[in-house]
């Protein structure tokens, strides 16, 4: 049995861990490798950076941000934001990433996904997908721009052609659920699930840990991410694991 994963989401925009809620509203969290080192010695069991920045100059602390980070920790790294070629991924990479994630620039050239797989392996690249509702459509569709702009694709078409592509795992966050603290979308994602083999890491909604029970017990995802629980000191990885232990589901 794969053991579930519990990871925490660091949004960094201009050197600096922020949060909001359903993608609005910034607050300031925290210097991002201060947080990094504390999440992997309370136990995470991996870490997302998710550069928000907008400016070159945000973008470049990122790097700094990620090699400082990378040398001090024992779990995996993903970052992801503003990654636009195969050259922006050489040089996460470089800078101490175990994994990067597409979003944007694969919806707007899928052939990245192919290419980036090919060069660097499929368990290198993750894409991440802002999932939104639109209630006239009554289809979920792929949002880009950090959720500010809703594309014509839909989710359930584009993790089908992400994992023929090469993609060798997914990120989901459901956007409406983004920051409310009131569960994960499981029926969204395990319909999601169902439709790829690769794993996938669930966003938004997880506001205690019986919401990650209820995420692993209803859905054949890999893990869990959690941010706004655990940046506002609300619970700790550990406590949240223990809960996911009683309720017999195998976890790191």
């Amino acid at each position: 049995m794969i053991k579930k994963r519990i990871i925490p989401c660091l949004d960094v925009k201009d050197g600096r861990v922020v949060k909001g809620i359903q993608f609005k509203g910034l607050r300031d969290i925290g210097n991002p490798v201060d947080l990094a080192i504390y999440y992997n010695e309370a136990g995470a069991d991996e870490l997302v950076f998710l550069d928000i920045s907008k400016t070159e100059e945000g973008h470049s602390l990122m790097l700094e941000v990620i090699e400082q980070t990378a040398s001090r920790l024992f779990i995996p790294l993903t970052v992801g934001g503003g990654i636009q070629s195969l050259d922006d991924i050489t040089q996460l990479l470089n800078h101490g990433a175990d994994k990067v994630s597409l979003n944007s620039s694969a919806l707007k050239n899928p052939q990245l996904i192919k290419q980036a797989s090919d060069k660097f392996g499929r368990q290198c690249i993750c894409i991440a997908i802002d999932s939104y509702y639109d209630p006239e459509r009554k289809a979920h569709y792929c949002c880009t721009h950090g959720g500010k702009k809703m594309t014509n694709i839909k989710v359930y078409d584009w993790v089908q052609q992400v994992e023929q592509l090469g993609a060798g795992e997914l990120l989901v966050t459901s956007m409406g659920h983004d920051g409310m603290k009131q569960g994960f979308d499981i029926e969204h994602l395990a319909k999601i699930k169902s439709l790829v083999n690769i794993p996938i890491i669930a966003s938004g909604g997880g506001g205690n840990a019986q919401h990650f029970v209820e995420l692993f017990n209803q859905t054949d995802v890999s893990a869990g991410l959690a941010a706004s629980i655990l940046h506002d000191r609300e619970t700790t990885v550990q406590s949240i694991k223990e809960v996911i232990r009683q309720g017999g589901i195998a976890v790191r």
